[in-house]
């Protein structure tokens, strides 16, 4: 019995669907960050034209007012074209960073939506619990990850940035065109460093995660037996495995329409295929049936395939009836069903009844 409690078992899919409804699925933050950083970077670099040349608009717009009396108007008109100047700015790269933001989630989750987390828990405000929570071994893990993650991307930038102030005894020689080229490469130099460090750290902290979330999921061996016999009497699940059931053994009944010998109708409400293999079959044998819009279906079928087909109302209602489909006809019904194949037989000069 301990051991049918004890999670060993990899978590089932409809328990990974569940955590999802809830919005319990495996996120790194770190994944996040790297993605939204970089999307960032790029931003900045592909936009650098254009920011550069809003800030010169904005200098000569400010240099226009010089000389000007300063009044109430003026600010108003300063602080409008100011404002409207720098959200032109910021706007491309904020959108551009919040889809990088929700690309990141894609990537490690796919799409999903939920309102479970929205709902209103007063567990989550327990003052008690929320104390053991915050200092909790779990916590304490995560923050020395935080401060070891911290440190490490620290000291790497710092010693970038020391060699780079080396440098700036002889930079300062450099004409004012080659210093700013100069503060772009380094600036290119660092952002790559860093890029590549995020990398590699989102990436193991995106694989410790979903390690830690799956490990999380598992279920003991009785919960999965719970859960198969929950499922099992689910009237939903039940209803569409029957659906499938009956839509497998249409198809598969559809396809053996065109061996029959014969389709016995109504004519619109019932059709009846049969098929008599004289070495094989002690008797004809039904290989399909169906009503109303099937029956329809099964003479559309035989007429493609050049089936024969033949009128006759009682009798496509009795074997209708009384046969199911891979069954033989009932013997009352072999002196009707012979006279309907010697018919077929003799219009379609076949001989082997």
């Amino acid at each position: 019995m301990a051991d049918d409690q004890e999670k060993t078992e990899e978590p089932t899919s409809k328990k990974i669907e569940d955590a999802r409804k809830e919005g319990n699925v495996p996120r790194s933050q770190d994944f996040s960050g790297f993605v939204t950083l970089l999307i960032a970077v790029a931003a900045l670099f592909a936009l650098f034209r254009y920011v550069v040349v809003r800030i010169e608009g904005l200098y000569r717009y400010f240099l226009s007012f010089a000389g000007d009396e300063i009044t109430k108007s003026t600010i108003l008109s300063l602080g409008i074209h100011t404002l409207s100047q720098l959200l032109l700015m910021v706007l491309p790269i904020a959108v551009l960073v919040a889809i990088g933001g929700i690309l990141a989630s894609f990537f490690q989750f796919g799409f999903i939506f939920t309102t479970k987390p929205l709902i209103p828990d007063l567990k989550k405000i327990d003052p008690i619990k929320g104390l053991s929570n915050l200092f909790s071994v779990k916590k304490m893990i995560e923050s020395i990850k935080v401060v070891l993650k911290v440190s490490f991307v620290f000291l790497i930038a710092f010693y970038f940035l020391l060699t780079f102030i080396k440098q700036l005894p002889h930079v300062m020689y450099y004409s004012i065109f080659d210093q700013i080229f100069w503060l772009r490469d380094k600036a290119i130099i660092l952002a790559s460093v860093m890029l590549i460090l995020f990398l590699v750290l989102s990436l193991a902290d995106l694989l410790i995660v979903r390690y830690q979330y799956f490990k999380d999921l598992k279920m003991s061996k009785q919960e999965i037996k719970d859960e198969f016999k929950q499922m099992e009497g689910d009237p939903v699940i039940k209803s569409r495995i029957r659906k499938l059931q009956m839509e497998l053994a249409q198809k598969r009944m559809m396809q053996e329409v065109p061996n029959a010998d014969v389709i016995i109708t109504n004519p619109t409400h019932y059709a009846v295929a049969i098929k008599y293999d004289k070495q094989r079959d002690k008797a004809p044998v039904v290989i399909a049936k169906g009503t109303d819009k099937l029956a329809l279906k099964i003479k559309e079928i035989g007429l493609k395939h050049m089936i024969q087909i033949v009128e006759n109302p009682p009798l496509a209602r009795e074997l209708y009836k009384l046969c199911e489909v891979d069954e033989t006809i009932p013997e009352k019904l072999y002196k009707a069903v012979a006279e309907v194949l010697a018919f077929v037989y003799k219009s379609s000069k076949k001989h082997n009844f």
